[in-house]
């Protein structure tokens, strides 16, 4: 059985060692939790034609963190993606084979990017304790399991939570604000995935 999703979130780019912004400044913050850390490995599948990439869907393994398992993380619409999850398995689960059927042209599924990040997540939680958005950290490191290239980078990304603002849209003017306050920078790719192969 899959768990479904919808991921709002924002990224930025900085350079390694910033200091993360005291995120309760920004207004509806009550609380900021202490940062979790966390091993993340994944592997990125595709066919050898990159069909998934091309309908900007992404399927990953990956092991670490509270979702370790199987991810199909869908294009970006209305501002979010949806993503499937399935526990941990050697193999790619057929649900997920079965999701991704009419997006590849029936070339076998083979290695596309392998994505190492060192993660320290934060909660940023409101007075009565939701939590309205996940704050991470990450130091990434990449391998382009086509060409062998190999990359690395700093960003954060901050993701609305169960108990997310009514209105998105101010809240993320107030975590750009203070983000780019901190030193960060607007982001050079759309994704982990498409950074680690080139674009």
């Amino acid at each position: 059985m899959s768990s479904r999703t919808i991921e709002i979130e924002r990224k930025f780019d900085v350079d390694p060692g910033t200091p993360v912004p005291d995120w309760s400044t920004i207004p509806g913050v009550a609380s900021v939790s202490a940062g979790e850390k966390r091993h993340l490995d994944a592997t990125y599948l595709d066919t050898p034609s990159a069909d998934l990439a091309r309908a900007g869907y992404a399927l990953r393994r990956r092991t670490g963190g509270p979702d370790a398992g199987w991810h199909i993380k869908g294009p970006l619409v209305d501002g979010g993606r949806v993503e499937l999850h399935w526990p941990l398995a050697d193999g790619v689960p057929p649900e997920a084979l079965a999701e991704l059927a009419t997006l590849t042209d029936g070339s076998n599924l083979a290695p596309l990017a392998r994505i190492v990040n060192d993660r320290v997540a934060y909660e940023l939680r409101g007075a009565d304790g939701g939590i309205l958005a996940e704050f991470v950290d990450d130091r990434v490191e990449t391998t382009d399991e086509r060409s062998g290239a190999r990359r690395a980078w700093c960003e954060w990304e901050i993701e609305l939570g169960p108990a997310a603002p009514g209105d998105r849209d101010a809240f993320f003017a107030e975590v750009e604000r203070v983000a780019l306050a901190a030193g960060a920078t607007a982001p050079s790719s759309a994704s982990k995935l498409a950074r680690a192969l080139g674009a």
